[in-house]
């Protein structure tokens, strides 16, 4: 049996990358988790199913907030509960301040930052009716250190955290626990257009000499989501591999 059974779990943004190795590490430990993005997700639930775990895809634009609330309030309805939420949703739009464009500015917050609300104020009501949920935000270790061409992502990340420990007290009384992961350099989208000159950079500024999976971002979720993670709230676990120490 896995620790997760009998449980119901929505990610954001899980149609690939780090939202799909969190789908199919909470499958693996037994939940049925609900696969929300404005991608096709069915590759994310094809891979859960042929590993024998129980998924679904739905369309989710996080910045609308009545279609998150509907697609909350259905998984709610048909599942009989929610358990588990994780945040992932996310997009970069580099730029220096400088040069950045006032929408692209905007449009990483309202991702980032303005779409977790979005979700998480609909699934918080449910899990506070429940007596029981776990809610996992995945910010940045940008958030922590800053990083130049990336104030726009900074921001969002850091008013992630800040909204993180702010709902950990609010939901605690509730049995609901709310942290946040704070990923480094990951194998995703994102630096598959680095070249190798790039890459060694980035690794050289790490005490563990080598980028970080999607899976090792979805262990850490797991552990957060698990009963492990009972007692643990409004924390900030950083998987950077040293980045940030």
């Amino acid at each position: 049996m896995g620790v997760l059974d009998g449980q119901v779990a929505l990610v954001t943004g899980a149609a690939r990358g780090i939202g799909r190795a969190v789908a199919e590490r909470l499958a693996a430990d037994g939940a049925r988790v609900v696969c929300g993005d404005v991608l096709d997700a069915t590759d994310t639930v094809g891979a859960i199913e042929a590993a024998g775990g129980t998924a679904e895809a739905v369309a989710l634009d996080v910045t609308d907030a009545d279609g998150a609330a509907a697609v909350v309030a259905d998984a709610a309805a048909r599942h009989g509960r929610l358990d588990i939420l994780v945040n992932n949703a996310g997009i970069t739009r580099d730029q220096l301040l400088v040069r950045m464009k006032p929408e692209d500015w905007r449009r990483v917050l309202d991702i980032n930052l303005d779409g977790a609300f979005k979700v998480t104020q609909p699934a918080a009501k449910v899990m506070m009716r429940q007596r029981s949920g776990r809610v996992v935000n995945i910010a940045s270790v940008v958030a922590l250190m800053g990083n130049a061409g990336q104030a726009n992502y900074a921001a969002s990340k850091a008013g992630l955290i800040g909204f993180t420990k702010s709902l950990a007290r609010e939901l605690g009384s509730r049995n609901v626990t709310v942290n946040a992961i704070a990923p480094g350099f990951i194998e995703t989208a994102m630096t598959d257009v680095l070249n190798e000159e790039q890459r060694a950079t980035m690794i050289s500024a790490l005490a563990i000499r080598r980028l970080g999976t999607p899976a090792d971002v979805a262990e850490a979720v797991a552990f957060l989501a698990g009963p492990g993670a009972s007692y643990i709230t409004g924390v900030v676990l950083n998987v950077s591999g040293g980045l940030y120490i």
